[in-house]
């Protein structure tokens, strides 16, 4: 339901269900356990690499509704994790000879779109992968139709349009910025040139050949009985969809398939994908650049060990994979809430890194005063999505917001157009034109930013 962009209030206690967990270190137990306890992670699974021993660990419930338990066979989206998985479809692609990582991605556009160039510089596949390629996190004609599955409704047609349209603000490979679209694009591209989709292409080349059958960008029954609700902030949110952009962050799966994938990754399950897997691990950077990216895939260096790392998230779900590089511990962590768990996965890979109880630090903002006559203009109703309103109200010099279907609550000011709330890790942005009129509002929350433009 679209009043669940704006969680206010928390649901009740979770029931705290926590199986295998006898061989996990206390400090690690305590901390999830508290997670759990006190709603930031409904759910959480382990899933542990030791040499040739895998163990699982739950913690948890799959649904604040039904109390039922996680497991190692629970679903849940993973994200980001979903780009190792395209850069290991190039990464194949390469090792086997039918694309090359300097390829330029004009090569495998259709007739009629042409990429940006800069400077006499053209976007190759590895600029893609590696996050250099200039094109920015998200297209500008990204407006989804549903901000709660935001990517739903983003065509074929406008993944091209955007790239038409697009000025490179600075020279290709001179820069790292983490871009959902140009994963996304890449994805696509790989698919069209196999003439297929990218679920197919993924589910042949790796789902398929490493045993993974809940490994999956669309839900089978099996999954769909399996899968876990996501949440953000206690309240219960929709799953995303990914048709298009798929490869950036579209695929699902559970701790056992992705046991399977890390092992693969680390060599100690043999698969003829092994050759690709070292490719997409291997840094496509310059030696001292920060951060050290593979195809998908980050390398870093933890107390003096190279892991290879990656972390997801949708609106309800947050998710880790990572190993030591020529070494036997690897460790994916999967759960289904908005709040990460890197540091739960790196502490498990390495435990000089300080796992945490998952709540962000509180950030104290500073109130100011702002006139009557200013709040007095802020005054109204703002659409932040299809019968999802948020309606402004002021009682002499505080103002409230009221979304449909919640309580009022007061938001206070920490600059002249900027307001925060404090039952909750969210802020507004009142936008005003050239004429000094307000348009629209920006709901800032949960790493999202929502326009709602005001109704006359």
């Amino acid at each position: 339901m679209l009043k669940k962009i704006l969680p206010l209030l928390l649901v009740a206690a979770a029931c705290l269900s926590a199986c295998s967990q006898s061989d996990l270190p206390p400090d690690v137990k305590d901390r999830i356990n508290l997670r759990v306890g006190n709603h930031t992670n409904p759910g959480i699974v382990i899933g542990l690499i030791d040499g040739d021993d895998v163990r699982y660990y739950s913690f948890g419930v799959k649904s604040l509704t039904t109390a039922e338990a996680v497991t190692e066979h629970t679903v849940f989206e993973i994200g980001s994790i979903s780009k190792t998985f395209t850069g290991t479809l190039l990464a194949n692609e390469v090792v086997h000879g039918n694309m090359k990582l300097d390829d330029p991605l004009q090569k495998y556009l259709p007739p009629g779109v042409t990429a940006p160039t800069r400077n006499g510089a053209t976007i190759r596949l590895v600029n893609l992968s590696n996050h250099t390629s200039s094109l920015p996190r998200l297209p500008d004609n990204f407006t989804p139709a549903n901000p709660a599955n935001p990517y739903a409704d983003y065509t074929e047609k406008q993944l091209y349009d955007f790239l038409k349209g697009y000025s490179l603000p600075r020279d290709i490979g001179s820069e790292y910025e983490y871009s959902n679209y140009a994963v996304g694009l890449l994805g696509h591209v790989l698919a069209t040139q196999k003439k297929t989709t990218y679920e197919k292409l993924m589910i042949d080349v790796i789902a398929t050949p490493l045993g993974m059958p809940n490994t999956r960008v669309a839900l089978t029954p099996s999954m769909k009985k399996n899968l876990a609700q996501g949440y953000s902030e206690g309240v219960a949110v929709e799953n995303w969809d990914l048709p298009v952009l798929a490869g950036a962050g579209g695929i699902r799966s559970d701790a056992v398939d992705m046991v399977k994938y890390i092992r693969a990754n680390m060599g100690q399950a043999k698969s003829s994908l092994y050759p690709a897997m070292q490719l997409a691990q291997t840094n496509t950077r310059a030696a001292n650049a920060i951060p050290q990216v593979g195809l998908g895939w980050h390398v870093s260096r933890i107390n003096g060990v190279e892991v290879i790392m990656h972390s997801g998230g949708t609106g309800g779900y947050r998710s880790f994979a990572g190993f030591q590089k020529n070494g036997r511990k690897g460790v994916v962590v999967l759960t289904n809430s908005a709040i990460g768990v890197d540091d739960i996965g790196l502490h498990l890979l390495d435990t000089n890194v300080p796992i945490t109880d998952g709540k962000p630090p509180v950030v104290q903002e500073t109130e100011i005063p702002v006139d009557a006559a200013v709040l007095e203009k802020y005054i109204g109703r703002y659409e932040l999505a299809p019968g999802f309103i948020l309606t402004v109200t002021r009682q002499e010099q505080q103002l409230y917001a009221q979304a449909t279907g919640q309580d009022k609550f007061p938001v206070f000011a920490k600059a002249q157009n900027i307001f925060f709330y404090k039952v909750v890790a969210a802020q507004l942005t009142f936008n005003q034109n050239a004429a000094g009129t307000i348009e629209s509002v920006t709901l800032h929350q949960g790493g999202r930013e929502i326009v709602g433009r005001k109704l006359e």
